[in-house]
This record gives structure tokens, sequence and C-alpha cells, in this order.
């Protein structure tokens, strides 16, 4: 890999470290300003709403500028949301604008990958970028668990400067501290992402022209053979992986009976699993071999189904891990091929855009019906057999479609093919 590659990985440790921590921060001040049970999965609600909102133009602004300039400005709009909460915003409010920086940032995140490397590195350039992503929720939850266990804000608010007094006054306020330091770490590293080089025609500044656009770029990623799989799977998956974080959290309070710091921490469990099934699939799995891989979705979802039998935090551990595991495996090459196809067909920063208003667009949805579902005290088993249900059978809908797609022409062909 290229050296800036690896400050790109820097940066994106820091900036996902920060984020994860902010919501069980966040998490924390819902439950101390008594808000109902149902307001909890909102706050990625509000988190994912601007990659929807946003998704027409983030894209043409992520091309407009060299990508490590756009990481660094969108950095800085994280910092803003987070400070809000110092200043008593409701949580809602304020980790929706930590969104809106993260929607404008992931185009350059992903994007510079097709600028600094070839197809044939993108799949171990996925898997190294998701496994370090992972490491990062897992240490990001179990810090913003740290960070809200009254002993450790305790010593938080005890640790004092010499002569400066910041006014940090409350356990919520000393764990914002920790946090903005930490994308202020993340900007350092965004100052020195390399400029590749790629440059882009003038980007328009017309909104209309630029909805326009988007919806062009939006309907040749659909009607094309791989495209059309690849995000098919990807929004699967991380309208899944979203609403999964918070059935964890819910499953481990009722079936374990675990507090919030320590089922944040058992949610880094599943995220461990994710980041070996991440480097396993860099390893093993080349880009041509990547839908090979779609029966590991179907497996997921019915091994999440086993959740419910499952009352012993020592047997939760291993189950987790397998979970994340087969996610790992099923979503990193899946990602690479979409931004391959995507690169091929139009921009770097377009693709990522319409891929991240797919996305998020499902996240929205399928956190929308947990809320409800919680607002309606369903049962956490039935809601994970629901859940599981229904990822392995769309799975194994987009599969059917493949094979259907390949019955018309082999599209595997255009694996590999160059930018148009």
């Amino acid at each position: 890999m290229k050296r800036g590659f690896y400050t790109i990985m820097a940066a994106q440790f820091f900036s996902s470290l920060a984020d994860n921590a902010l919501l069980i921060a966040a998490m924390s001040l819902l439950i101390s300003m008594q808000s109902p049970a149902w307001m909890t999965p909102l706050l990625k609600l509000f988190f994912v709403l601007s990659y929807v909102l946003l998704a027409a133009f983030v894209g043409a602004f992520a091309d407009s500028l060299p990508k490590g300039k756009v990481m660094f400005i969108t950095n800085l709009i994280k910092v803003g949301g987070c400070a809000l909460m110092f200043f008593h915003v409701h949580p809602l409010v304020a980790y929706g604008v930590v969104g809106f920086g993260a929607a404008a940032y992931s185009p350059a995140k992903y994007g510079i990958l097709t600028e600094l490397l070839p197809a044939e590195k993108l799949v171990a350039a996925n898997g190294w970028i998701e496994g370090l992503t992972v490491t990062s929720i897992i240490l990001g939850t179990v810090l913003g668990g740290l960070l809200v266990n009254p002993h450790i804000s305790a010593a938080l608010l005890n640790f004092d400067f010499p002569v400066l007094d910041f006014g940090i006054n409350t356990p919520n306020e000393a764990a914002l501290c920790v946090i903005i330091s930490l994308y202020a770490l993340a900007a350092l590293f965004n100052l020195r992402i390399p400029d590749t080089g790629a440059k882009y025609a003038r980007q328009q500044h017309n909104p209309v022209k630029l909805v326009a656009d988007f919806a062009g770029c939006f309907s040749v990623l659909w009607k094309d053979k791989l495209g059309q799989i690849s995000l098919a799977v990807t929004t699967l998956f991380w309208g899944a992986g979203a609403t999964l974080q918070f059935i964890v959290l819910k499953w481990a309070e009722k079936s374990l009976h675990m507090q919030l710091d320590k089922a944040a921490a058992l949610q880094g469990v599943t995220a461990v699993g994710i980041a070996l099934g991440a480097v396993a699939a860099a390893r093993f799995v080349p880009l041509k071999k990547s839908l090979s891989v779609m029966p590991m979705g179907v497996a997921m979802g019915l091994v999440v189904i086993t959740m419910t039998m499952v009352t012993n935090v020592w047997v939760a551990y291993p189950l987790l891990i397998l979970i994340g595991a087969l996610a790992g495996f099923f979503v990193v090459p899946m990602n690479a091929l979409l931004q391959h196809r995507g690169h091929v067909l139009m921009s770097a920063g377009h693709s990522i855009a319409v891929q991240n208003f797919n996305e998020n667009l499902s996240v929205l949805t399928m956190l929308a019906l947990y809320a409800l579902m919680v607002s309606f005290n369903l049962n956490i088993h039935i809601v994970i057999i629901l859940f599981g249900l229904f990822v392995s059978g769309t799975t194994y809908m987009v599969m059917r479609k493949h094979a259907a797609n390949q019955l018309e022409f082999d599209s595997l062909a255009l694996i590999g093919e160059h930018k148009h």
C-alpha cells in the first residue's frame, strides 16, 4: 500500500473512535434526562438522516477539493456537533449535527481509495479500513462505556489543570472533553493526507442540477448488473448492522441483565468478529470472487436467531463473535465491488454518495421500525427472530436476482474493467 493509505487509516480510526464513544455518551445523557426508551434508537436515526438528505450534494463537494481537505473540514463539523452538548442542546439535535459532518466525510474517506489504489487492491484496502473501523467501534463503545461509568467520570472531574479552570462540572461534560480531543487528533491526521492529484470536471453549484446529476448516477448504478447486486447487499447490511447495534444493547439488558456500560463492551465483542471476518475476506477473497460470499449473509441471519436461546454471558461472547465474523466476511468484498463499479461508471465521490444514500435510507427505515416495535413493548426475542428472518430472506432474494442476471450474460466478466 502507498504511504498515504496509512494516514487515511489513522484519520478514519480516531474519527470513528470519537463517533462511537459519543453515541454511548449521548445515550447516557438521554437516560439522565429520563427520556423515553424509544428515543434511544432515534440517536442513530438523527445521525444518518444527513446521509439521505445531503446525498445529492456531498459527492460534488468531495470531488471539488482534495479529499484530505474535505475530511479536515467535515471533521471540524463533528467537533461542533459534539460541543453543542456542552450548551445543553438536545442530544438528538447535537448528534444530528455530528451526522451532518459524517455524511460529508464519507464520500471523501472511501472515494480517495479508488484514487490512490488500483482495482485489484480495493478488497484488501477495504478489509483494512473496515477492520480498523470495527476496531474503532470496539474501542469507541468500550471507551464510551468507561466514560459514563461513575467511578471513571468522578476521576476525570477530580483532575484539574494548574491555574486554568475549564468549567467542567458534570460527568457528561468530562466525557465530552475526552471525545473532542479524539476529533482533534483525527483532524491532525486529515491535514497529513496527500493530494492524489485526481481532478474532476468543475462541479455544479445549482441545487436543481446537482439533484438531477445525483438521480442520473443513482439510475446508472442500479441498472448495472454488478452495481445493483453489490448495492442491494451493502444497503441491507448497513441497515441491519445499525439496528443490530441497538438490539444487542436491549438483549443484553433483558436477557443478560447488564447495565449500559457493560452492555456497550458486549456490543464491542460483535465488532471483534467483524474485524476478523473483514481481515479474512481481505486475505482470501479476490475482487473476481466477491459475489461468492453472499451465502454468508443468509447464514448470519439464521445465527442471529439463536440469540433468543442464550442467557449466559460466556455463551454470548462466542455467538456474537461468530455473527460479526459472518457479517465482516460478507460485506467487505461486496463493498469493494461496489466501489470498483462506481469508479468505472462515474466519479469516486458521486458513487460513494449514491451508496451512502441507499445504505442510510435503509438504516433510517429499519431503525424507525425498531423504535416503533420498542414503543409497542414488543418482546426482544420476537424482534430478534423477525430481524434474523428478514436478513436471511432478503439476502436469498438478492442471490436469486444475481442468478437471473447471469442467465442473460456473464456480468462477472465486467469485474476489473477500466474506467469508462
